[in-house]
């Protein structure tokens, strides 16, 4: 064996062993991240009592949230929250954020993996480089010529996760994409209220619309009986102009309703994305009470919470959101801690380069290999400051998941004390619009009789009209509070499980073309616990 070929072998070994002694290092550190270890905060901590404080809605029957929207057993509903899922922007743009944070997740885990890269070259030089290797070929010593190189070049890096640089983005980046998820949920939950309380307004507003369309006919037919009465000299001429009068307030009224009506129906095409002409076909369905009345308001089932279970609350993908930061902040304060620590890393280079000098090719085979330690010395404290910013940006993620929670607790209790209020001041409102239907209903004869004078009549009329539209929009109300419970709890989405089995099927579930528009009561609904029971 030549000395040259010793020497090269001895430093192969070299790098060998030092390769090896950076394997052990990291066998040694594997277990090894600087940073603060993630622990989700306990919800249970940060409430002020286990009991909801606002009165409960008792009067209704204890019912799972299973297949919530199929339970107002109206085919429209159904339909348009399909649509709506099915062609909505906002969803999208979830769907849009969730593939950037899958896309952020590989772009950390290719960390973890050596990295290799090649450069084909071919270089046109003066010849003044590398003199020593060519002075056998050339007559005059520094007289090079310019000469073309042609070449390969191989690069490799791995570096060694000593101090869980790597392992803490990776945690970052795998938080973000599970906050990125709820996202989804939490943006079709909100489309899903957002589209039935706009039908429920519809609706509404149709009934409305039909209650001021009767009392506008009732009003023309008395303005042409007084007419009539008043050019016979029966009735006076100021009672005539008096009942005309209300007939034309009560046709202004109309036309507003109509066009509140419009607009309302013109805010679920927005929604849905579907042509208004297919929208109305869909709206006018007929009722089946075949009475020529429009659709009566669809009753969702109820459900009852007697006590303030955590996971109630866990399990609303804004406070799922919310933890997921935290968690992806807590790992970036391990990256910058990291930062700040040594890098060991294992590099190397293989190169092929071949000169044509002269007519003669000259093969140039150079190649390194070995560990590789990187110190840093000296930043201005910009490392410093980039570990005191990520302790920053959680200490502000933590602030914001405890005003999530405190929030959450709000949007329920509100949601609650509205339901119980619409629903006592529902049932006074059928009590009275009964009462003022009989009152006009004997006013009316009385005045035809002529016991009564045709003010009194309108001030019987106006009262009743009153009532009625009262009674129509506290059980808009109602129902509107029942759909608030059922967003503020979660709806019908569970919290997914860390598992990478589950949270790979949920990202090819929302990945697969929005599968669940054609199921839009979901696939894993939630159940409501009563009291006592373990969720």
């Amino acid at each position: 064996m030549s000395v040259s070929t010793m020497g090269i072998t001895r430093r192969l070994h070299q790098s060998l062993l030092g390769a090896c002694c950076a394997l052990g290092l990291s066998a040694c550190a594997t277990q090894l991240a600087v940073g603060p270890d993630y622990e989700t905060p306990d919800a249970a901590s940060l409430l002020t009592s286990n009991h909801w404080q606002a009165a409960l809605p008792h009067q209704g029957d204890a019912a799972a949230l299973l297949d919530w929207w199929q339970s107002f057993n109206d085919p429209v509903l159904i339909e348009l929250l399909r649509q709506a899922e099915a062609d909505s922007p906002t969803l999208a743009e979830a769907v849009a954020r969730i593939d950037e944070a899958r896309s952020g997740l590989t772009l950390s885990g290719a960390g973890h993996w050596p990295q290799l890269g090649a450069e084909v070259h071919q270089l046109r030089n003066n010849g003044s480089g590398d003199v020593s290797n060519m002075l056998q070929y050339m007559s005059a010593a520094f007289d090079v010529p310019a000469m073309t190189t042609r070449g390969v070049s191989v690069d490799a890096q791995w570096e060694i996760d000593l101090f869980g640089r790597v392992r803490r983005g990776t945690e970052a980046a795998r938080a973000r994409l599970a906050s990125s998820q709820s996202g989804w949920h939490a943006a079709r939950i909100s489309l899903a209220a957002e589209v039935a309380g706009k039908y429920i307004d519809y609706r509404t507003c149709q009934l409305t619309l039909h209650t001021i369309a009767a009392d506008l006919k009732s009003r023309e037919e008395t303005a042409q009986i007084v007419g009539i009465a008043a050019k016979g000299g029966i009735s006076a001429p100021a009672d005539a102009q008096l009942a005309r009068a209300g007939a034309a307030d009560t046709a202004s009224f109309h036309t507003d309703q109509q066009a509140a009506c419009q607009l309302t129906r013109k805010s679920l095409v927005t929604l849905t994305g579907l042509a208004e002409d297919r929208l109305q076909a869909l709206l006018d369905t007929p009722d089946a009470r075949g009475d020529g009345r429009p659709a009566a308001l669809p009753a969702p089932a109820s459900f009852r919470v007697d006590t303030l279970p955590v996971a109630l609350l866990a399990q609303r993908p804004d406070l799922a959101m919310a933890e997921r930061q935290l968690a992806a902040a807590s790992a970036d304060i391990g990256v910058a801690t990291a930062n700040r620590y040594p890098r060991l890393s294992l590099v190397g280079n293989l190169m092929r380069d071949k000169t044509d000098y002269q007519g003669t090719d000259i093969l140039s085979k150079p190649w390194y290999f070995g560990p590789s330690l990187s110190l840093p010395l000296f930043a201005g404290g910009a490392l410093a400051a980039q570990q005191d910013a990520a302790q920053a940006r959680y200490a502000q993620a933590y602030a914001r998941y405890r005003q999530a929670v405190r929030g959450a607790i709000e949007e329920v209790e509100a949601t609650l004390v509205s339901l119980e209020a619409a629903r006592q001041r529902s049932q006074h409102a059928r009590q009275a619009s009964q009462g003022y239907r009989s009152f006009f209903d004997a006013a009316e004869q009385n005045w035809r009789m002529g016991g009564i004078s045709l003010l009194a009549l309108e001030d019987a009329r106006r009262l009743a009209t009153a009532a009625e539209r009262n009674e129509i929009a506290l059980q808009r109300d109602y129902i509107l509070s029942w759909i608030g419970l059922y967003k503020a709890l979660g709806g019908d989405w569970q919290t997914a499980s860390a598992s990478a089995t589950q949270a790979s099927a949920t990202a090819e579930l929302i990945a697969a073309d929005h599968p669940s528009a054609a199921n839009p009561s979901g696939t894993q609904p939630t159940t409501v616990q009563n009291a006592g029971e373990t969720p």
